[in-house]
């Protein structure tokens, strides 16, 4: 009888293999007709029952337990004046609400726009600022104000009074940004639960606007080429420090709502330190976020207005600072969240995320460090939190995930602020993410895992599902129809016993005796993770084709990535590069050896990070890849951005080894066989089209063949206008026909 079904099952199997259907890049990357839902988009009311929603040109109140439709606040018909908004936000009393249309992107996370502002109470609609396109709008505490930035200056306007003031003068295209950080801080100081590096805070009562001011002028200036069909090209250039050279000199301001007039600034100890947060504590006192240029000691500064002195060869007056806090760290001090710093509103401590024990975890600081209070642990073991969802001060807890029960999973826990037991809350295996209600009475909880597309639910603080919102039947629907198979995990370990985290999508029937070729598809960036028990709603769906053709796709986490603790995460530091291509190359050694691996053909690619790595082991690893493909690469470390390279190899002057030790540029004689495709974006901003062209010299120099791409006017994501699906047509022809 178990022979019976047994042969029974796999007689489906088999035949469900020739029945299944084909993927297509179109599939893939016209249609995304595998990408799952997530439930949208949700703005809260402030009592957490409700929430607001953009429908059909209205905004629409509904009710998040039941998720019945309420009352239509915002008509469409009182919006015509705006045109076509593409996002909108309410004050914090909800007479009011901001829309933004016109949106135009600046760089990665920065737009400029045109903004309204509609008054529920009277109904009326005015234009924000009619002297041209606005950066950054932002509703005061009390939402009778809005600060922005335009043509590089601080304005903010009174709405009860309709009066604009402009506080700086001296903003300038490629010389000084007043309100917004310059490119190299919004690209790697934007922290990655927010949408992009704030410059302009309100203080909580409303008085006061803190904000920082870049001197770009002396920051080399880089220059890109457009092509629009025109008779000539046109050029633009923007402000962007490469590795030892100038960064823009920042410092932080006050401004007084009440006087109309400057408080004073603050300038860093040394010219070229970074100020990379503002926060102000409930007692309305700015506290600046200081880094030294390497990264490695972070300083919390308290501002203070008592003793500030008038310098007159700078025409300021200059605001006094208190130390609160000093982190140190032999590498480099990790400023990855925007709620790495909390202030509580009992104005009497504040919440620390650190990684001193070895692992990230969350210190509950006394605002007074004179009382000689030490910081209490509120989190603690050998795991790392891994994002901060807030504080319930009124019930004494904090809302975090970590990455348990393994590096790969991610689980949501409710801790306590006086340091009792966590409570764990999600104990399924997989990825957890939660956002909360303001009442943290309930969260929207999504969850999904490597074969599991996202579930999201509301639920309330027991994590007891109240109603749920997306299943994604459709995409498990079509999983089975397309016969994707399940991504397996697996770990081997380096000689010196450090184990390393991979996965693995192979076909569902391999052959007997047969032999499949391997793609890497990497990242391995300091702190990141492919390898994660989570969906992949992108490059999924791709590798599952490539899968249905016979290839085995894989990844691996290197020494570098996150999830792990800080010593995995920083034992790559000065030699970036090195130990990432030496784990990449190892695993690929140890997957050759497995019985169904063909050897001879193993690939590897990645993109940005990814694609440095994968052509540094093409180079380094030419007996062991055959073949790689590089969109976007770092060519050369010298040539990226100050703070991004600088964190983690310092400058060519202090470890010129360092860099040319791991620059695929250097090392360009080592191609064998041509099996190399480079792509880019001639309009990349971040990593320049520069890397792709002396990368290209380098090769021609060295008399190796190889295979390249340019997308004119496409940035580092090369997408817009069928770049997206062109691109990935490219890899697979590649990929088949070199492996």
């Amino acid at each position: 009888m178990k022979k019976s079904i047994a042969l029974f099952a796999f007689t489906l199997g088999f035949f469900g293999l020739f029945a299944q259907k084909a993927i297509t890049i179109d599939d893939c990357f016209t249609f995304f007709k595998f990408y799952p839902e997530y439930g949208g988009s949700f703005e809260f009311t402030p009592d957490g029952t409700h929430y607001y929603r953009a429908e059909g040109g209205n905004i629409v109140e509904y009710d998040l337990l039941t998720g019945k439709k309420g009352a239509t606040l915002v008509d469409k018909a009182d919006l015509t004046q705006a045109g076509e908004w593409d996002d909108f936000e309410f004050n914090a009393d909800r007479s009011r609400v901001m829309l933004r249309g016109n949106t135009e992107q600046v760089y990665r996370h920065s737009v400029k726009a045109d903004y309204w502002v509609f008054d529920l109470k009277f109904r009326r609609m005015d234009k924000l600022y009619n002297g041209g396109p606005v950066q950054y709008a932002v509703f005061s505490p009390q939402g009778d104000k809005v600060a922005f930035v335009a043509g590089n200056n601080l304005h903010y306007k009174d709405l009860g009074n309709g009066k604009t003031v402009q506080i700086t003068g001296d903003g300038q295209t490629n010389a000084v940004i007043n309100g917004l950080p310059d490119w190299v801080y919004e690209e790697e100081f934007s922290p990655v639960d927010g949408d992009g590096m704030v410059a302009t805070v309100w203080s909580p009562d409303g008085t006061k606007i803190g904000f920082l001011r870049f001197d770009e002028s002396q920051v080399p200036t880089m220059s890109m080429t457009l092509y629009d069909e025109e008779m000539y090209p046109k050029r633009t250039r923007f402000k962007y420090p490469k590795v030892g050279e100038r960064n823009s000199v920042v410092s932080a301001h006050i401004f007084d709502l009440k006087t109309d007039k400057m408080l004073g600034m603050v300038k860093a100890p040394a010219p070229e330190d970074y100020f990379p947060r503002l926060h102000w504590t409930y007692d309305n006192e700015m506290v600046v976020t200081r880094l030294n240029r390497y990264q490695d000691t972070l300083d919390l500064l308290v501002v203070g207005t008592a003793g500030a002195q008038y310098n007159a060869a700078t025409g300021q007056v200059e605001l006094t600072t208190k130390l609160l806090l000093r982190e140190t760290d032999p590498a480099y001090v990790e400023l990855e969240s925007s709620n790495k710093l909390i202030f509580l509103n009992d104005r009497q401590h504040y919440l620390w995320t650190s990684e001193k024990s070895g692992f990230n975890h969350i210190y509950l600081h006394d605002i007074r460090p004179a009382t000689g209070a030490a910081p209490l642990a509120l989190t603690q073991g050998n795991f790392d939190v891994t994002s901060f969802f807030g504080v319930d001060e009124k019930r004494g807890k904090f809302y975090y995930q970590t990455a348990t029960p393994t590096p790969m999973d991610r689980q949501i826990w409710e801790g306590d602020l006086k340091g009792g037991t966590p409570r764990l809350m999600t104990e399924v295996a997989g990825t957890h993410e939660a956002k909360f209600t303001p009442t943290f009475d309930y969260f929207i909880h999504s969850w999904s895992d490597a074969n599991t597309p996202p579930v999201v639910a509301v639920c309330n603080r027991t994590d007891d599902t109240i109603r749920t919102l997306v299943k994604n039947e459709r995409v498990r629907k079509l999983r089975r129809e397309y016969g994707f198979v399940n991504k397996e995990f697996w770990s081997f370990k380096l000689a010196d016993g450090t184990e390393l985290n991979g996965w693995m999508l192979r076909p569902a029937m391999l052959e007997a005796g047969k032999k499949y070729p391997v793609l890497f598809d990497i990242y391995g960036g300091p702190g990141s993770q492919t390898v994660q028990n989570q969906y992949d709603p992108f490059a999924g769906s791709w590798h599952q084709m490539l899968v249905q053709k016979g290839v085995i796709v894989v990844s691996l986490d290197n020494r570098g990535t996150g999830g792990r603790g800080r010593d995995f995460k920083k034992c790559t530091q000065l030699q970036l590069g090195k130990l990432e291509t030496e784990d990449q190359i190892a695993a690929a050694r140890y997957l050759g050896a497995l019985p169904f691996v063909d050897s001879n053909r193993i690939g590897i690619w990645g993109w940005s990070f990814g694609g440095y790595l994968s052509t540094s082991c093409i180079l380094k690893g030419n007996d062991v890849f055959k073949m790689a493909i590089a969109v976007a690469p770092v060519t050369n470390w010298k040539w990226y951005d100050t703070a991004y390279t600088e964190r983690y190899m310092h400058t060519t002057r202090d470890n010129s080894a360092g860099y040319e030790n791991n620059s695929p540029i250097n090392f360009c004689s080592r191609l064998r066989g041509g099996n190399y495709l480079l792509c880019h974006g001639v309009a990349d901003d971040n990593v320049h089209w520069q890397h792709a062209v002396e990368m290209t010299n380098a090769l021609v120099k060295a008399n190796k063949q190889f295979d390249t791409y340019a997308y004119p006017n496409r940035n580092h994501g090369i997408y817009g206008d069928n770049a997206t699906r062109h691109l990935f047509t490219k890899l697979t022809d590649f990929v088949l026909e070199k492996l």
